[in-house]
This record gives C-alpha cells, structure tokens and sequence, in this order.
C-alpha cells in the first residue's frame, strides 16, 4: 500500500516563485525529509563500523538547488 503525501497547493507555489520567503521556507520543509535521504553517505568510524549519515554539505547544496530552481519556475 503506497503511502500519500500532501501536495503543496498551487496557490503557495504562485507565491514561492514570485519570491516570498515564507513560501520558499514552507516548500523546503516539505522536502527536508527527502533531501535528507537522499544526502546519506556510508561512512566508517574508528573502530570498522559501517554508519548512515547525513552528508550536510550535500544537503545543503540540494536545498540551495530546490530554492533556485523555485526561483526560476516560470507560471505561464
């Protein structure tokens, strides 16, 4: 059984593009989750241990592509 998310309403989308902050903020948090899974890394510590963690540079460089690409969304 496949699990559905809210969509993000149209009308904020219209208003992230036209660059308000708070709707850009909004988006984002709703992929944090999957920017978050999709920054993870394989890293190993001192002892051999194979760990999952977040890359928060990848993470970063993500949000920094979602909040551009927002930006640049053209609503004919």
């Amino acid at each position: 059984m496949k699990t559905k998310y809210p969509m993000i309403p149209f009308s904020l989308i219209v208003k992230a593009t036209d660059g308000d902050t708070e709707a850009i903020n909004y988006i984002v948090k709703h992929y944090k989750g999957y920017l978050s899974k999709r920054s993870l890394r394989l890293m190993k510590d001192e002892y051999g241990n194979s760990h999952m963690i977040v890359d928060e540079t990848l993470r970063g460089r993500l949000e920094t592509r979602l909040i551009t690409k927002i930006l640049a969304f053209e609503i004919k």
